[in-house]
């Protein structure tokens, strides 16, 4: 069974406590503290595994935890660290938090290897507390808490190209045709339940990806049938092409079938439908003179090519026509922009989950009239967000409510319109 979504629950692991105890031996009629540190707890780290394909083992098991840290223990012992947790996903994997549905990091490109939870720090013993003043502290500091998420899984496969159609348009036979794919074809809707890749290869052009996608239905972006489970599969594609029945085998009109994939496409992503496309119009071995003189590819070319969509009449069995198809395909890659699409973070655990321990201040400065955060933790956050965009002033802001700095500015008197300085970035400040 093909997977390309998944739910999962994972936790770093609790850093263990630091131990209370003192030297006791013979002859030592009072000695000093020993308790040991405890031992860090384990992270859960995400790794790419170039021999996975699908999510499927996720969807068995739903939850995942890195050990804890052990605690100290007495002469100075320090408690053992925790095992990480290394998770195994297959590339073009992007995982969001659950409930937020905000992108935490997407394991495409160069991204091999995330720190998704890093393991709480194991608490210092009682023997870090002794002063000249306190020579028998008789208490230790906790491990940090573990830290959890809900995680989303979506697989979303890496391709040059995607081949949309409806069912049994003949998308699996192109791929087989130019390419060593080998998925398996039969005659029923949706036949295919999974994507295949396969690589195109050139004699004088640079060779592509292509992406057979599963035959969509309409209604596929409003959850309809299986369309909207592989929808996702089309957003890292750079050119679209569309596969239809110019034989019309089935009954169906092959101008219809492109608009509505369109609509599809327009409802779930309108950048998608933006991309270059293309129509390969399959079975013309089948075409059927009946004398009329109705020619279904010319049809489709009167129709589409003045929108500036070039329509290739192929057929995906013998071959007919699939090479000038491809080298078209490879000149509109050669316009668009060849880095991979990969989605950008929205979510930082480490600041939305209280993982940083760097320091802030809030102050009011009476003489400038202004309120003042400053501090490492402040200038982290804003050197790494755009707050020129909707969505990076938006996090920024989410960051300062849950990190308790709004409270704190309120606690201070501040009232709409106040004005809050950070680095040399003023804000006009509103509820």
């Amino acid at each position: 069974m093909f997977a390309d979504r998944a739910k999962i629950y994972v936790r770093s692991g609790k850093g263990g406590d630091g131990h209370v105890s003192f030297r006791r031996e013979k002859y030592v009629a009072n000695g000093g503290p020993d308790g040991g540190d405890g031992g860090d707890g384990g992270s859960v780290i995400l790794v790419v595994d170039e021999g996975l394909n699908t999510l499927s083992d996720y969807r068995h098991v739903r939850k995942y935890h890195a050990e804890d840290g052990e605690c100290g223990g007495k002469r100075n012992c320090r408690g053992k660290n925790g095992a990480d947790l290394i998770l195994k996903l297959p590339e073009g994997t992007v995982v969001k938090e659950f409930e937020t549905g905000k992108v935490i990091t997407d394991m495409s490109g160069d991204n091999k290897r995330f720190v998704l939870l890093q393991g709480g720090r194991g608490g210092n013993g009682n023997q870090h507390y002794a002063t000249s003043t306190m020579q028998v502290p008789k208490y230790a500091q906790p491990g940090q808490p573990a830290k959890e998420l809900e995680l989303q899984l979506e697989l979303k496969v890496i391709a040059d190209v995607g081949l949309v159609g409806f069912p049994n348009v003949g998308k699996s036979t192109l791929l087989t045709q130019v390419s060593n794919a080998r998925p398996q074809i039969a005659n029923y809707h949706f036949t295919t339940i999974n994507p295949h890749l396969g690589v195109v290869d050139l004699d004088d052009a640079k060779g592509f990806v292509m992406a057979d996608i599963p035959g969509l239905i309409e209604g596929a972006s409003n959850g309809v049938g299986l369309g909207f489970e592989f929808l996702r599969h089309i957003e890292r594609t750079k050119v679209i092409i569309h596969i239809v029945d110019a034989a019309s085998t089935e009954g169906r009109d092959p101008i219809a079938d492109i608009y509505a994939i369109n609509k599809e496409l327009e409802a779930y992503n309108p950048e998608i439908a933006a991309r270059p496309q293309v129509i390969a119009a399959n079975k013309i071995d089948m075409i059927y003179d009946d004398g009329s003189g109705n020619d279904p590819v010319e049809a489709l070319k009167k129709e589409f090519e003045p929108k500036g969509i070039k329509v290739y009449p192929i057929s995906a069995i013998s071959g007919k026509g699939v090479r000038e198809l491809l080298y078209h395909v490879r000149g509109l890659l050669d316009t668009v922009d060849d880095k991979p699409v990969v989605f950008e973070q929205e979510f930082f655990p480490e600041y939305m989950l209280g993982g940083s321990n760097e320091p802030y201040t809030v102050a009011y400065d009476e003489k400038a009239d202004e309120y003042v955060v400053e501090g490492p933790r402040i200038e982290k956050m804003l050197g790494y967000t755009n707050l020129d965009s909707e969505k990076g002033f938006t996090f920024f802001q989410n960051f300062l409510k849950l990190n308790g700095i709004l409270d704190e500015l309120e606690a201070l008197g501040i009232k709409d319109g106040d004005t809050v300085r950070m680095y040399g970035l003023s804000f006009d400040y509103y509820r």
